[in-house]
Parts: C-alpha cells; structure tokens; sequence
C-alpha cells in the first residue's frame, strides 16, 4: 500500500509541474502577443484620456485636410493636380484652362490651339486619388506646437489614405502610425477611419448631367445661334442705293454683352415654355448657373470684311442696271465664334459649388459637331499630322532688326500652326509641301506671307512692313468734308477701309495702293411703284406634262415705291505708291475729292458712278 501511495504521489507531483508549465507558456504568449499587437490596442476608446485630445485634433487635421481637398476639387472642376498646360493659339483662343478670377479650371471640353476637340472630364476614380494623395501631403503639416510644450511626444509614420466618394459622404481610411506618449501614458494608433460629410458626390453627378446634356445636344451652341442672329447682321437685304456699313468691332462688342447677359439668364428650373430653361435631367434641388465674362479668352470672326468694317454693296445703280428702277444692298456675314461658358452646380441645402468650364463653339454660323466621347476634329488638317522637315525662319523688319513673329504654314488651303520666333528665330518641324506659304503674323506689322517649299531642310528669311497709324483728313473740292464717305486702300495683299468721319485713322504700310472716295449725300430720288411681267416655261398639266410638254405661264412682279435718301456725290480713285517714308514722317494724309451733281434720278445717279470711274484724287502728306 505504501508503494502505491508513493507512486500516486509522483504523478501528481508531474500532473501539477505540466499545469505551471501550460501556464507559463500561456503567459508568455500572452505577453509576447501583446508587444506584437499593441499598436492596434488603444484605438478609440481605450486611447487613455490624457492622451485623447491629443488624438481628436489629429483627427480634426485629417477631417480639415480632407474639407480643404474637397473644396479645390469642386472649384477646380473635379481636379486637385491640374492637367499638363496646352496654350491656345490665334486660331483658336482656349487654352485648356479657364482662368477664373486669376485661378486655374480645367475645361472639360476644349478645342486646342491646332484645331481639335478635346474632354477632359475626371473620373470618381482620378477625384479619389488626388483627394487621398493630397490628405497624404497635408496631414504631416498637422500643428501639434501646444502639445510639445506641455510635454508630448508624437511621431508619425508614413500616411497612406484611402478615399470613397458617396452621395453625401466622403468616407477616409488612413493608415499611419500615430504615437503619443506623456509621462507614463502612450498610445500607438495605425488605423484611423472618418466620414466628413459633403456633397461633392451628387453635385459632381449632377454636373455629369448637364455635361452630357451639351455634348448631346449642344444647348449652349444653339442659344449662341439665336444672339448672334438676334445681335448680329447676318442675313438680310437692305432697300438703299448707297453702301449698308458696319463696324465689326462695336458687332463683337454688342454681342459679346448680349452673350454674357444671356448666358447668364440660363437656368435648369422654371416653366418649360420659359425660352431660359435647360431641361438639363439634374435633380430637383439642384440649381446651375451658367456664366460667361467678355474679358476671358474668346474669338470672333466675321468674313467678308475689309479690317474692321462689314460692307454690303448696292445693286441696282451701276451703269446697265438702270431697268431694275430700284436699288437695293443684300448682305450675308459668315462669322467663327468662340467662347467659354462656367456651369456652376450646387443645391438648395448647402454653400457647396461643384464647377467646370467647357468651350462653346460656332463654325459658319452653326454649332459645332456633337463630340463623341472618344474626342474628334473639326476638319483637322490632315497635312499638320506629319511635321517632318525641319526649317529655320528668320524675322525681319525693313531695316532688318529682328521681329517676334506667330508663323504659321499654308498648303492647298490648309493651315498648320507651327509656333512662335524667339529673337526673331523658329527652328522647328514643319510639314512637307511644295509651293506653300510660310505666314508671319506680329502686332505693328503687315501680315506677309512667303513662298516657300518645305520638301528639304532648310531656312527662309521673311521681312515684314511695319504698320502706322495716320489719319485721314478728307476734302470735297478743297473743302473741309466732315459728312459721309467710305474710303479704301487697296493693295495686292490687302483691303482696308474705313468709314468716314467716324473713323479718321487707318493703319497702312509700305506698299501699291488704289485709294478710293465715295462720298455720299442727301438726295431725293423717288421711284414709283412699277409692275412687270414675267414669264416662265412650266410642264404641262395632264398628259401633255408626262410626255414632257412645256407651256408659257406669266405673272406680275410688283416693285413697291422706293426713296433713295442717300447717293453718291462725289469721290474718285488713284493709283498711289506709299513710301514707308512718308508714313513714319507725316501724321495725317490729306486727300482731296471732286463733288459730282446731286442725282435727282435713277438715270443721273448711274451717270455718277460713271464719272466716278474717271475722276482723280489729290494726295499729300502732312
């Protein structure tokens, strides 16, 4: 019995060492697991309380930080890194960024400076990621001065932040090692997860809408076409035997004002039947405002037209057409118009402003082509795609200094932009054409074109006229004439014209000119009110008609009674070859005109533009 007691004795004895050593490991697993994960412990609540306020202004840094990311993407449209810079050029003005109140914006839809259509709409994904790389940037700037002073440490890791843009939520998760530590208290927080509530989601969806609105049905284009027709002279026929004039400056100026109060008057809520309202699809308590500046970059374009003035002849007095008894001046202006509209999104329940711009265009008259989302052109020369011969142009003026010049080529009726001379020089690739035009564009200068084939490397030296300006001081015989006239200069290369007296000064260079007065008057020529009769061979009705039988059929033209009240009474032309001399050292040019007889008739008014052809001018520089 002894024996067995004994034996029972050991094994309890090694039943009870096992437990202590099961124990022991237990504990030091413990303690090695809590070494291992304690920098995921104190999180949230169990941060101790000194440590704690510590912590909530990290998270107010990284909530601001985020706030501060959200605002750039809404007024940078969508973009917290701005797109590489694409300047525009004089054929087109846009650069690929509206500069609004002096800050970048990023179009979302653009023409670029050689003529092609290009979007640039972020996505959610591209906002994610530069919102999370910018809260990444920023937090390492988070002010913990008054925590120093009170005895703190803090260390930070390397951020990593992860973005999810909702509705009305933007939700952060950023991974850093944050560790606070004070006396005998510290805490190690990796993870830190926040909500910052916002709209930049639906308000970014909204302005989606309205984008695609424009992209499908051109909207803004179409309320361009209606000003400019409204504005504008662009078709229309005028009862009068003297010239219809315009000047094409105060045509732009008018319509850039009535294009920005417009634009300006556009709105997504209202009755539809209100001429102002864009059924744009945005949700109900979402407003746009549509905005647009004379003062941004724009372009404007108006052909025909000699400088700044838009002419519609007469016809119905020149010799030979005195049958017609009436006279009468039709006029149709083609004109190229570009300009930015800022479309503003925000709702009824915030302060939040989502914007971006996009480029509104007319060519010929008409809105432009609809643009897919891959991108087009508008008749994007093919020949500009392939610049493989590399030439140097030099820029002179007449004394041969060195001009800053835009130089641009010319091949079968296509354009190529090709850059800017830098001291007079471009050294730059140019596409391969035989007998085309290198063109040399400068403020103070003529434009002036050069003959050049472009198949084999080499260099063109280009001279341009230097341009000044002079008044005009006009006599009617011998007499000072303040009363009105159309004066032109007309050379080979140019046609300018003015209309007098309200312009008195006009920029001339060197060069061959055909000068010519017309001066018009008061007159009273009274045309009755005539009828003739025309005919016209129709197709037969019937039978006759299907074998190709033809009959006469007349009618009556009624011309109503016109009163000419203004006729050429004076004037003439001269041959005349401007030295750059007498520009640079005169300040006016006074030309001298001879009066002809005040018609008082169709038949004398055409026996004026008869002895106009044969009457001189006097020309002196003053």
């Amino acid at each position: 019995m002894l024996v067995k007691e004994e034996e029972m004795d050991k094994k309890n004895k090694k039943a009870q060492v096992t437990v202590f050593i099961i124990i022991a490991v237990i504990l030091v697993a413990a303690v090695a697991l809590f070494f291992v994960l304690r920098e995921n412990i104190f999180v949230g609540h169990s941060i101790p309380a000194s440590i704690q306020p510590v912590y909530n202004t990290f998270l107010s840094c990284v909530e601001q930080d985020a706030l501060t990311g959200i605002d750039v993407l809404e007024s940078q449209a969508g973009y917290i890194e701005l797109p590489d810079f694409e300047p525009g050029s004089a054929y087109m003005p846009f650069s690929n960024q509206l500069d609004f109140l002096g800050n970048p914006i990023p179009y979302w839809y653009y023409v670029s400076g050689n003529n092609i259509q290009k979007e640039q709409v972020p996505s959610k994904n591209l906002m994610q990621e530069h919102l999370g790389d910018y809260i990444e940037n920023e937090i390492r700037n988070c002010v913990f001065e008054n925590y120093y002073e009170q005895g703190f440490e803090i260390t930070q890791g390397i951020p990593k932040a992860s973005v999810n843009i909702n509705d009305n939520t933007v939700s952060v998760d950023l991974d850093m090692s944050l560790s606070i530590s004070k006396g005998e208290d510290s805490s190690v927080i990796k993870n830190h997860k926040l909500s910052v509530k916002t709209e930049l989601g639906r308000l970014y969806n909204n302005a989606k809408k309205v984008y695609a609105n424009e992209q499908n049905n051109l909207f803004l284009e179409n309320y361009a076409v209606d000003t400019l027709r409204l504005y504008a002279p662009v078709d229309g026929v005028e009862i009068t035997c003297s010239p219809k004039t315009w000047n094409a400056d105060s045509v732009f100026d008018d319509l850039q004002n009535a294009i920005e109060a417009n634009t300006l008057s556009l709105k997504v809520k209202g009755e539809k039947n209100d001429y102002f309202v864009v059924d744009a699809g945005t949700d109900s308590d979402i407003d746009v405002r549509f905005l647009n500046s004379k003062n941004w970059a724009n372009g404007f374009e108006v052909n025909p037209s000699e400088g700044v003035v838009m002419m519609s002849k007469p016809v119905g007095n020149q010799p030979g057409l005195g049958i017609l008894g009436f006279c009468y001046a039709p006029y149709h202006f083609v004109y190229n118009i570009r300009y930015p509209v800022l479309v503003q999104v925000y709702s009824d329940s915030s302060e939040e402003i989502f914007q971006f711009p996009v480029a509104v265009v007319l060519q010929g008259n008409k809105p432009r082509e609809a643009l897919d989302s891959s991108g087009s052109t508008i008749d994007a020369p093919e020949l500009c795609k392939y610049k493989n011969t590399e030439i140097q142009v030099n820029v002179y003026d007449t004394k041969l200094n060195l001009v800053d010049a835009d130089i641009s080529y010319e091949c079968f009726s296509e354009f190529c932009e090709i850059g800017k001379t830098s001291s007079g020089i471009l050294r730059d690739n140019f596409p391969q054409c035989v007998n085309g035009f290198i063109a040399a564009r400068a403020k103070g200068f003529e434009d002036t074109k050069y003959q050049y084939s472009t198949t084999n490397d080499g260099s063109a030296d280009i001279i341009m006229d230097k341009l000044y300006e002079i008044n005009i001081n006009l006599k009617l015989d011998n007499k000072d004439y303040g009363k009105d006239a159309i004066i032109s200069f007309i050379s080979d290369e140019s046609s300018k014209t003015i209309v007098y007296p309200e312009q008195k000064i006009i920029e001339l260079s060197e060069g061959q000119y055909e000068i010519q007065i017309y001066v018009y008057k008061n007159s009273t020529i009274k045309i009755a009110e005539t009828t003739q009769e025309q005919c016209v061979e129709v197709s037969k009705s019937g039978l006759g008609g299907i074998f190709g039988m033809k009959e006469e059929k007349c009618f009556d033209i009624v011309i109503p009674e016109q009163i000419i009240s203004n006729a050429i009474s004076g004037g003439g032309k001269e041959n005349y070859y401007i030295l750059e001399s007498e520009l640079q050292n005169s300040k006016s040019i006074e030309i001298n005109a001879e009066s002809l007889p005040v018609p008082t008739s169709i038949e004398q008014l055409q026996s004026n533009y008869l002895l106009f052809e044969e009457r001189g001018l006097d020309i002196n520089f003053r």
